[in-house]
């Protein structure tokens, strides 16, 4: 045979039914596949939320005025170490219950027993904000630590008084927050606070006084008169035990009071502590809907960005 005739290919099978032969059928969807790669998706998801940083959402005005409902948060969970409140496991049940149901009071997580230490563990500094988990409970607050182990507590006449000594307390100020659905000022709450301010438009006019701690941190708090939390105490603080204080003292459920008052019943366990607040990721005033369209107009500014840890007077 000739070169020529070689590079005709008169005598070589047609290449095109060689490549059709080859041609593999079509499979279906893997769905195996596709279940074990959301397994892992979800898998790492709660791994992240349990051993390194969680979103928080605030439900509630116990620390205004630096937090307001409608923000959302970053919660560091290594801080303090971990414990038993550090695993994210979410409960399928509460889960349906809550969004088919319209049951929202139950949580979403399921909670472990209590137990005893944290791995690597500290104490958190005095003044941070943390989150907890109050006894026997699986919902989480967010309250400011205002007492360590061994300290004497109590509160007199709306003073703290730490180790005998009363925590500084500057004059009375005004902070303007805007009025919105998640903020409404309401009459019950804040009595005569929701003014008509030129220039800002409906605000809750609020009456403030920043406290120092003996580290030197200061932050803000709400004083709206007599409650009764303005009495408390005293109390020794056991080991491995915080006093937590919520910043709108007149209106916090917090160490002061009872668990069936919905409080922290005392000093809490440190284990129970699930990490700390660090910064404002974003905050809603409750206008949006499912509308994609009226998120962006939902989003309050200024408040991205904002750090949750408090200032500290210089020594």
């Amino acid at each position: 045979m000739t070169k020529e005739a070689v590079l005709d290919g008169s005598d070589a099978k047609p290449e095109t039914t060689a490549t059709a032969d080859a041609t593999p059928a079509r499979k279906g969807t893997d769905w195996w596949a596709e279940v074990k790669g959301i397994f892992w998706l979800v898998l790492i998801v709660l791994g992240f939320h349990s051993f390194i940083a969680k979103p928080f959402y605030i439900p509630s005005e116990s620390m205004l005025p630096g937090l307001r409902i409608g923000d959302r948060l970053v919660v560091s969970k290594f801080a303090y170490g971990w414990s038993f409140v550090s695993p994210t496991i979410p409960n399928p049940v509460a889960v349906f219950n809550s969004l088919v149901l319209q049951k929202p009071e139950e949580s979403w997580i399921v909670g472990l027993p209590f137990m005893h230490g944290r791995l690597f563990g500290s104490l958190p500094e005095r003044g941070d904000v943390v989150i907890v988990t109050p006894p026997g409970r699986r919902n989480d607050y967010i309250k400011r630590v205002i007492g360590l182990p061994g300290d004497t507590l109590e509160v007199r006449q709306g003073t703290v008084i730490l180790n005998g000594r009363a925590v500084t307390r500057g004059p009375i100020h005004y902070v303007d927050i805007p009025v919105d659905t998640n903020s409404p000022c309401r009459d019950d709450e804040y009595l005569g606070a929701r003014i008509d301010m030129p220039g800002k438009g409906m605000v809750c006019h609020l009456p403030i006084v920043t406290e120092t701690l003996p580290n030197g941190r200061r932050y803000d708090t709400v004083e709206l008169g007599w409650s009764p939390g303005d009495d408390y105490g005293p109390v020794k603080i056991p080991a491995n035990h915080v006093f937590l204080m919520g910043d709108n003292r007149d209106r916090s459920a917090d160490s002061r009071f009872a668990l069936s008052q919905l409080g922290l019943g005392g000093p809490v366990p440190y284990e129970n502590l699930g990490g700390r607040a660090e910064f404002v990721t974003f905050s809603l005033d409750g206008d949006a809907t499912l509308n994609p369209l009226t998120w962006w107009g939902s989003l309050r500014a200024g408040r991205s960005g904002t750090s949750l840890h408090p200032d500290r007077t210089p020594s």
